[in-house]
């Protein structure tokens, strides 16, 4: 028999409580919502990997979205180049704003003319154009490609501003833009939890205040922090067993923790909480409780812990107003069977050369497969940008 799949049933009830309970509410994108406020999801790893299967998921479209996290990148190059168009809806209206307000921008432009009386015509590319544009163009992707110090420069390259001392031995609110330190979250994050792993600031925060307003977007899910405990001597046992190996002798000195140790059985089990201040619940958050799941994946290995609770924690949680029958589809859908994540993280160089593949030197798309995923087909619903 497998295991209950409790996560689609979580997901589809929250469909149902912002049908039921959700208030009208104008947004940003002038599509309008239907809203709740303060909600929470809770897995279990050992359930399975969560991606959802009331509706068929784009596994490799979430993948690319945490690798370009990952990397620190911020231009929808790397993105579009992949095929993941998250973010081009957002880059693309940008540039229509910027181009059309600024007549100087002639040559970003696919035609501009002034007629008789000197009045301007423009001709943006189209989006198709500006997709072909941003992948084949560096000056162009340079210009148009660039979100701003979004999510991947916060977790990776944080950047901190000296303030230097006045002659009366007060703060002055002086910086030189030369003299700043970058701050690496998510290798401090990865140090930290092996170096000490009960500390409760073992956090990664993409709210930095003072650059919000240079961001395409600011953040939706701004910050996570993981949580680690120790694994009992029958815990270690079991997942010895689980992967095959065999000890029938008692060793000699009564010490298994030392002989698991020995095998490299994890010490440890770790759980992530992500925070949300808006949740796009029926197209985005399915990518956020994935995501978030595979990153929960992707430190465990790197730290040899065993992955054990995700947990989102979601504050306006809403419905556009035309995702509202998509969504009364998927609540009719029987679950099936949550799926099982499989990771690559070794590798041979080009002499032949066995190594391991990290977290911070990089995984490739590739190194991420989805085993047994099974699902109703996909439910399209526009993004609202």
């Amino acid at each position: 028999m497998g295991l209950i799949n409790r996560l689609d049933k979580q997901y589809t009830d929250l469909l149902q409580d912002i049908l039921d309970n959700g208030v009208k509410k104008e947004d940003r994108t002038g599509t309008g919502t239907i809203s709740v406020f303060s909600r929470q999801i809770r897995h279990k790893m050992s359930d399975g990997f969560p991606l959802l299967t009331t509706k068929k998921m784009a596994f490799k479209t979430m993948v690319t979205e945490l690798l370009w996290f990952l990397r620190g990148d911020t231009s929808i190059e790397y993105l579009l180049k992949n095929d993941c168009n998250i973010w081009t809806g957002d880059a693309y209206k940008a540039y229509l704003k910027k181009v059309i307000r600024d007549k100087d921008i002639v040559r970003y432009l696919k035609s501009y003319s002034v007629d008789t009386s000197g009045v301007p015509t423009i001709e943006p590319y189209s989006k198709d154009e500006f997709i072909e544009r941003i992948k084949n163009d560096d000056v162009f992707a340079k210009k148009w490609g660039e979100l701003g110090p979004i999510y991947g420069k916060q977790w990776r390259s944080w950047t901190k501003k000296k303030m230097y001392l006045s002659t009366d031995g007060s703060y002055e609110n002086i910086y030189d833009e030369a003299d700043q330190t970058v701050i690496d979250q998510i290798s401090i994050l990865i140090n930290d939890l092996k170096t000490n792993p009960d500390s409760r600031r073992l956090m990664v925060n993409a709210w930095n205040v003072g650059e919000l307003d240079q961001m395409t977007l600011p953040p939706c899910h701004y910050g996570f922090q993981v949580y680690t405990r120790e694994l009992s001597l029958e815990e270690r046992k079991q997942i010895f067993e689980d992967r095959g190996y065999v000890c029938d002798v008692w060793p000699f000195n009564g010490d298994w923790h030392g002989e698991y140790d020995g095998f490299g059985i994890p010490t440890r089990a770790i759980s992530l909480m992500w925070n949300q201040r808006s949740v796009d619940t029926f197209l985005g958050l399915p990518f956020n409780i994935a995501s978030y799941g595979l990153l929960l994946e992707i430190i465990a290995k790197e730290v040899n812990m065993v992955p054990e609770e995700l947990i989102g924690n979601l504050g306006d949680t809403h419905l556009y107003l035309n995702h509202i029958e998509q969504a009364k589809e998927q609540i009719g859908r029987e679950p099936y069977e949550l799926p099982q994540i499989l990771i690559n993280n070794g590798d041979v160089d080009n002499n032949g050369v066995p190594f391991t593949r990290s977290l911070l030197d990089g995984y490739d798309i590739t190194d991420f497969m989805i085993e047994n995923y099974q699902s109703h087909p996909a439910i399209k619903a526009p993004l609202s940008n």
